[in-house]
């Protein structure tokens, strides 16, 4: 059953303008830096995950002003290369009241844009 959708779109551009060392440590974890630092475009990766973070508060129904921290919504690659994110602190918090048992996550960017859906399931 599903208990949230969450969809966001984030300009690459305006993001890259923004994107400097003191936002990427309040909106990523050590693992999201480091794999962003491994790519030709870094701001691209970066880009991704926002909005993957942003869809994910939407899912939940719930952000910053809930007291969630960007931190605690983690996108994370499988040893298969699939995405998935990972909930912790006041985020692992709502999904866990929600019913929350699995997550889906899809990404995309263009030369524009990036993309991020997030479907949250439960047993019903």
């Amino acid at each position: 059953m599903v208990v949230g959708v969450g969809i966001d779109i984030v300009d690459l551009e305006e993001f890259r303008e923004r994107l400097d060392e003191a936002l990427i440590e309040e909106l990523f974890v050590p693992g999201e830096i480091a794999y962003a630092g491994t790519r030709a475009r870094p701001w691209e990766s970066f880009a991704v995950r926002f909005a993957a973070k942003e869809a994910a508060f939407k899912a939940l129904g719930a952000g910053l002003s809930q007291g969630m921290r960007w931190t605690d919504v983690e996108v994370v690659r499988g040893p298969d290369g699939d995405v998935n994110v990972v909930f912790s602190g006041a985020a692992l918090d709502v999904a866990r009241r929600l019913g929350v048992s699995s997550t889906r996550l899809s990404l995309s960017h263009s030369s524009l844009s990036a993309v991020a859906v997030v479907i949250l399931e439960g047993v019903s």
